[in-house]
């Protein structure tokens, strides 16, 4: 009875686990496609007299969207701390959708002119309104559904739903890459895939009704109001803002693995979309294989550690491998040089995102988690295609991307070593 009850408890969690997850794969599904068909997206929507200049409006309003995080943190982050992580996610996940709708249907300038481009505008807000919670709801209703035995584990999961979006969506686009002419995906077929992406909107919404609320949460005697949540979030200022600058390797080398790597190999490197879309399958295969790997290894060994050599590795090694890479085109350079930032990437991530639920204080941890990642998501990684384009255009050097991973390393290596010791320091007073 007792081994029945234990697998019970197991597959409830693992339910769990797959339905809070599904609105971050649509999540990542739209903000990975803008990224993927930016090139169309800004010919459609912008009227521009370079390449160049639509490429750079389309990732300015990919990046216009992240400043939208922070807000939709501070709005939607105190809402779901007061009323319940299942309501609030259900209020995310509706705010997303609407904003998918306005992107898969709103005519191109040709029709509507300038008003084209306000509309997607105003979708692409929409999508970093709810985006700045959704990641931080995600991430503490896991926490909260884990031991402390496997936290590390059972958190990694939320991270690890994107990349099931980024390998829809990048073998969508290889399929469509074969059945559709290069004319075809620019004039309208780059449109189905954000179709599809609003077909299934309804499915996600059942499997987040079934949710149930936290333990944690649904235990409280008290909840405090927003008022309350805010005020002690100003009070945390230090926290938040430590939170932020850890994100910040996560976040950059996230989107610039999958977002700007289909861009990069395209015109950067002069490959095929053929061959970009095969490399960002494989590396959101290979993010969806190290994630949990990562989550288990910081229970195993500790964040700290796993933060710091991850954090080392990414400094010392990112423009050796991008000059290698620049100096020596091909494919499969391509996939070995992706793969090793994608193991990075996913180490890291594998302990910082449960370190971020950790560090807050427990009666404002989604506000504090998604201001802390919204903050950096916008600074860093929102503005990593615009940044490492424009890097390239400016010094006409390829390998110039990896300054920024370096830089972001270097932020995060100073953070988790004062960070833990602020902690340790912490647990001795206390």
């Amino acid at each position: 009875m007792q081994t029945t009850e234990v697998a019970e408890k197991k597959q409830s969690q693992v339910r769990a686990i797959f339905n809070v997850t599904s609105g971050n794969f649509l999540e990542q599904y739209d903000f990975f496609l803008f990224g993927l068909y930016a090139k169309f997206i800004g010919e459609t929507f912008f009227q521009s007299d370079s390449a160049y200049a639509a490429l750079i409006k389309t990732f300015l309003i990919f990046a216009v969207s992240f400043l939208m995080r922070p807000i939709g943190a501070l709005v939607l982050g105190p809402y779901v701390d007061r009323i319940g992580r299942r309501k609030g996610l259900m209020v995310t996940l509706s705010i997303m959708a609407l904003g998918s709708v306005i992107i898969a249907f709103t005519p191109g300038y040709q029709t509507l002119g300038i008003a084209a481009a306000v509309l997607i505008f105003v979708g692409r807000l929409a999508q970093g309104f709810s985006a700045g919670v959704e990641l931080g709801g995600v991430s503490v209703y896991l926490s909260e559904i884990a031991k402390d035995n496997n936290r590390g584990f059972i958190t990694s999961w939320q991270s690890a739903s994107q990349q099931v979006a980024v390998v829809f969506a990048a073998l969508l686009g290889y399929g469509m890459s074969i059945v559709f002419t290069k004319a075809q995906v620019h004039d309208w077929a780059w449109r189905i895939p954000f179709i599809v992406g609003c077909m299934i909107i309804p499915m996600i919404f059942m499997m987040r009704r079934s949710l149930k609320e936290t333990e944690d949460f649904a235990s409280r005697q008290h909840h405090p109001t927003t008022k309350e949540i805010l005020s002690n979030l100003a009070s945390n200022w230090r926290i938040v803002i430590s939170g932020m600058l850890l994100v910040a390797t996560t976040t950059t080398m996230f989107y610039f693995i999958t977002v700007y790597t289909p861009t990069f190999g395209k015109e950067v490197l002069h490959l095929t979309t053929k061959e970009s879309l095969i490399a960002t399958i494989m590396v959101g295969v290979s993010n969806f294989i190290f994630l949990p790997i990562g989550g288990h290894l910081s229970d195993k060994f500790g964040r700290r550690t796993l933060l710091l050599a991850t954090s080392f590795l990414i400094l010392v090694t990112a423009y050796p491998l991008l000059n290698w890479l620049t100096h020596s085109i091909s494919l499969g350079h391509l996939m070995i040089s992706l793969l090793w930032l994608s193991l990075l990437y996913s180490f890291y991530n594998g302990a910082m995102v449960v370190t971020l639920t950790e560090i807050m204080p427990r009666d404002v941890r989604t506000s504090g988690f998604s201001v802390a990642y919204s903050l950096a998501t916008s600074v860093f990684g929102g503005l990593t295609p615009v940044i490492a384009t424009f890097i390239v255009q400016q010094t006409g050097s390829k390998t110039s991307p990896a300054f920024w991973l370096m830089f972001a390393a270097v932020l995060s290596l100073i953070t988790v070593l004062t960070l833990f010791k602020q902690m340790k320091l912490r647990r001795v007073t206390a």
